[in-house]
């Protein structure tokens, strides 16, 4: 009988474990007696860096998503389309939302992150989530819908300074304003308030903040630093000082933790409830368990929640899987201390930088980040 590697969840790590399988495969190295499942409730997974450029409208929505479904039957990986709902350790057993239990020998865990907006009064029912993708696309079409009502103005308020919530606000501002030149209203009636709880853009360089600022700026796209969103209303949002901040519309690009199904295993977890890990990307407390992306934490090396260290992890992760069966040692997962940061600005430019000097902005940044991009995806469009 093959030993069992589950993947659970198709995020950008879980992808590169599938392509990694058929590419051993068929170099005439495949695994030692394994068979490849994926869990998965849904047969199309967004790719999160292509997400500001589809907002905008660079991207259709085809593009920024992998067919999970097309990249397993092309990988030899089994699909099990259903949402796990736990793990039964001693059984060895995935649990699902259907009737199918799935046996494991090995599992892993990719399944991102979902809104945590307890904090914030109202927010449930009355602000958009960003987190998860899927679930911001589907309410994408209603907010540019009513954002062209009526031709009248639209104000939004974007919470979060992180370069999601920056590049959101301009992907937002870019789209509303084609949506309203579309209809012939004005474009300038769509304004945009970026609230932070902290410094915009606190964990990247100087030379990036001042260029985001800048492009920000020239945009009409108001910052507000240090204010925290205690409520949001229909007609806006309240911060933790009594501020009322006007808007039509809240997206909250923070606020997230890990699905709260991950609490039942019985394994060590994060303040976020994410999986903690060791640097073999292993659970700290049973080695048949692993966790990557924005559901796990390494717990010696804690890092932002970012795409960029999913898509890292996924070739560490893939040759742990295979060594896992082999019987040899595992590599250990070194995060990067600093990363390339690249943010569109919707509009055909884009902003980078890396570490503690390097920036730029300009149409070939946009370019390169696009074709980043698209490359990643060309892997698994096959």
């Amino acid at each position: 009988m093959p030993r069992e590697v589950v993947l659970v969840g198709g995020g950008h790590a879980h992808v590169q474990v599938m392509t990694a399988f058929a590419e051993s495969r068929a170099a005439g190295r495949p695994w030692p007696d394994a068979r490849l499942t994926l869990v998965s409730p849904d047969a199309r997974t967004p790719y999160s860096g292509m997400l500001p450029g589809h907002v905008a409208g660079l991207y259709d929505r085809d593009e920024m998503h992998i067919d999970l479904d097309r990249l397993a039957a092309a990988t030899g990986t089994r699909f099990v389309q259903a949402a796990a709902t736990g793990l039964d350790r001693a059984g060895r057993q995935v649990r699902t939302a259907g009737s199918t239990a799935v046996p494991y020998d090995l599992v892993s865990f990719d399944v991102g992150i979902t809104p945590d907006l307890s904090g914030i009064a109202g927010a449930d029912s009355l602000a958009v989530a960003v987190k998860p993708i899927g679930g911001f696309l589907d309410k994408l079409s209603d907010l540019r819908s009513a954002a062209a009502r009526d031709g009248g103005p639209v104000r939004l308020l974007i919470v979060g300074g992180g370069p999601a919530g920056v590049e959101l606000a301009f992907a937002l501002r870019a789209r509303l304003r084609a949506d309203r030149v579309a209809i012939g209203a004005d474009p300038d009636a769509v304004s945009l308030v970026l609230a932070t709880s902290g410094p915009l853009l606190k964990s990247l360089n100087a030379g990036l903040r001042r260029r985001t600022r800048a492009a920000l700026a020239e945009r009409g796209i108001v910052v507000r630093e240090g204010v925290r969103i205690a409520a949001v209303s229909a007609d806006g949002a309240v911060t933790e000082a009594g501020e009322r901040l006007p808007a039509d519309r809240v997206v909250i690009s923070t606020k997230a933790r890990a699905p709260a199904f991950l609490a039942d295993f019985g394994l060590p977890t994060g303040p976020d409830g994410s999986l903690l890990t060791r640097f073999t990307l292993q659970s700290l407390t049973d080695p048949a368990v692993f966790a990557v992306g924005d559901c796990a934490t390494v717990a010696n090396n804690p890092n932002q929640k970012a795409g960029v260290f999913a898509v890292r992890q996924g070739p560490v992760l893939a040759d742990n899987l295979a060594r896992a069966l082999a019987g040899k040692p595992l590599r250990p997962f070194r995060a990067q201390t600093d990363w390339l940061v690249l943010m569109t600005t919707g509009d055909g430019n884009a902003i980078g930088g890396r570490g503690s000097r390097l920036a730029v902005s300009g149409r070939w940044v946009w370019r390169w980040k696009d074709h980043i991009d698209r490359a990643f995806m060309a892997r698994f469009m096959g």
